[in-house]
């Protein structure tokens, strides 16, 4: 039985590696964009925890208010 691990084509990546977006290590396919599960988590944990939040300015005027004038 011959190797056919010589024999195979070498497949290009299907997506431009990019550092984990926690610590800046390569990033790995099985956990991508995150180096690793650890990293992942940790994001995830932020998510949950609610300190990833778009800033919402009040504005003083309501839709309401210009449709009266």
């Amino acid at each position: 039985m011959s190797d056919d691990t010589n024999n195979m084509a070498k497949v290009a990546p299907l997506r431009k590696p990019v550092p984990c977006p926690e610590c800046r290590h390569p990033s790995h396919r099985d956990h991508y964009p995150f180096c690793s599960d650890r990293c992942r988590t940790a994001d995830l944990s932020r998510w949950l925890k609610g300190s990833y939040a778009i800033p919402v300015t009040e504005d003083e005027s309501s839709p309401d208010d210009d449709l009266r004038d």
